[in-house]
């Protein structure tokens, strides 16, 4: 008996070795968005909790040392980021938007490769030696550069999901059919005009990225990998994906085709527990009684104190109308004018907030990661959306039938509260919201037990290359077989030239027969 259970355990002695044995990880994030690091770092912070040291270039450095956790902080990347998140507002055409996002992804990526810590540690000169990278996947693709400069396999992570740009990097198949482009606003159910929309959109930004920036992208890399570019050309390391992680869940969207090695972690940084709110907030939430509470907050890139006067005097209007209390995420210390029913703060501790059981509503800007923490909680939302992904994440929203949408430049105070008042008192919003979070919590591991354990997958299996398909080696013509559609095409067009010919000389060999009878006739 007991040799038998010893033998039941021999597989996990044997691994036990390379279960101990730390990996060295270099994690780049140096986004100056604070949402897409929210969602990595505690991913991050539990591969250091089981022996990994992780080194992270990163725009927002620990306040505290962590374990096996080392910042290189990369603070240029803020230079003009204000402007950046005014500008993204403003009404662009496709072309003029896609390169706007387009500069700002090179402007990222030179600020890592000119930053001081990473030239003298990390590019070729540096002495760092690494088993894994992983990336943020977002169109910085020079960086991936540090996968072949270090042999080391790469791991990218996606904040808001997928697109084209991403499914590309492991050969996934996206359907443009019921695959809507992420900034297009559009559902998976889609009408023919809008198939029309989805199709030029995505068009647009494929063109601008792979004529216009992908080659500058392409010159960055050669410029500061010179010793790998000439070994492995760009195009293919992109294609060397070893996983990529999606910060998205089919039951938070749609269902949709994944190959092997991309995997759905949606809510990577939601913790197991919420924790104990400040006494304050409590006694504040608490004292609303039945009326309950709505939580209203626009994320970490807009702030609400720099929306114009009028909208902000419109808001304190509507607040002080309500018979519930408001938690309002505020950057400023004061407001004047503000209603005894509104508790102001800088910060608030939103995904415990959501779990409270007297929070009734979220007013959100509609971005991905507050979209799916209210999921998660159960809250129905008000979305108002500013930019990017946000209109597609309210307009999901409003179709699963959890939230509603107001255009926050053009909406009235009646409106507004004629909003909220039905969100509170329809109950199929609360209902919906819940039987989301219900499908949603039901999944077999957490998201970041998902995370951690299929990037120790790659790690055990030096690469996990048998995941790869093959289209992850195909050109664009090669995936799509335009050779061989258009080996048909030319077989057609040759039969139909042949064709013609044939009839041609046909008819002109029996014209001519009649012309030279009739000579014949005349003669006679």
């Amino acid at each position: 008996m007991f040799a038998l259970r010893l033998y039941s355990l021999l597989p996990i002695i044997v691994a036990l070795p390379s279960l101990l044995e730390g990996a060295r990880i270099l994690a780049i994030f140096p986004y100056p968005g604070p949402s897409q690091y929210i969602n990595v770092v505690p991913y991050l912070k539990t591969l250091a909790s089981r022996g990994h040291e992780v080194t992270s270039v990163n725009a927002f450095p620990q306040k505290k040392p962590v374990k096996n956790f080392r910042d290189i902080a990369v603070l240029e990347v803020f230079q003009s980021y204000d402007d950046i998140i005014s500008e993204v507002s403003e009404a662009k055409n496709s072309w003029d938007e896609n390169n706007f996002i387009n500069e700002f992804f090179i402007s990222v990526t030179k600020a890592v490769l000119n930053n001081a810590e990473v030239q003298r540690e990390l590019l070729p000169h540096g002495k760092a030696q690494y088993d894994l990278i992983i990336v943020e996947a977002l169109r910085t693709d020079a960086l991936y550069g540090f996968a072949a400069h270090f042999n080391a396999p790469i791991i990218g992570i996606s904040t808001f999901g997928t697109d084209w740009n991403i499914d590309e990097l492991v050969g996934n198949t996206a359907p443009l059919s019921y695959i809507p482009l992420v900034t297009a606003g559009l559902s998976d159910r889609m009408t023919y005009w809008e198939r029309v929309h989805n199709f030029v959109e995505t068009s647009v930004a494929w063109v601008n990225w792979k004529l216009k920036y992908h080659p500058v992208q392409v010159k960055l890399y050669e410029q500061y990998f010179p010793h790998v570019a000439k070994k492995v050309p760009l195009v293919e390391l992109s294609r060397n994906f070893s996983l990529v992680l999606l910060n998205q869940h089919f039951s938070l969207s749609f269902p949709r085709p994944y190959v092997p090695n991309m995997i759905e972690v949606g809510g990577l940084h939601i913790s197991h527990k919420p924790a104990p709110l400040p006494k304050d907030l409590e006694d504040f939430i608490e004292g609303a009684g039945s009326a309950g509470v709505i939580y209203f907050s626009l994320g970490s890139n807009i702030k609400s104190k720099d929306l114009p006067e009028e909208r902000r005097q419109m808001l304190l209007k509507t607040f002080a109308s309500l018979p519930q209390r408001v938690l309002w995420k505020f950057e400023n210390d004061q407001l004047p004018g503000k209603p005894s029913n509104v508790f102001l703060s800088k910060w608030f501790p939103q995904p415990d907030i959501l779990a409270h059981p007297n929070v009734k509503l979220f007013i959100t800007h509609g971005g991905l990661l507050s979209t799916i923490e209210s999921i998660h909680h159960g809250k129905p939302v008000l979305g108002l959306p500013f930019f990017y992904d946000q209109f597609l994440n309210v307009e999901r929203a409003k179709r699963a039938g959890f939230g509603l949408g107001l255009d926050h430049k053009e909406m009235t105070s009646e409106e507004l509260k004629n909003t909220i008042q039905r969100l509170l008192t329809e109950s199929s919003f609360a209902t919906t919201a819940q039987q989301m979070s219900a499908r949603y919590r039901d999944q077999p591991m957490s998201p970041q037990e998902t995370a951690v354990w299929w990037t120790e997958y790659v790690l055990r299996h030096k690469g996990a290359h048998h995941m790869r398909v093959a289209a992850q080696d195909l050109s664009f013509v090669e995936y799509h077989n335009l050779d061989v559609l258009g080996t048909f095409v030319g077989i057609i067009v040759i039969v139909l030239v042949a064709a013609t010919l044939i009839v041609c000389k046909l008819f002109g060999l029996g014209k001519s027969q009649k012309v030279c009878n009739r000579k014949k006739l005349k003669d006679q």
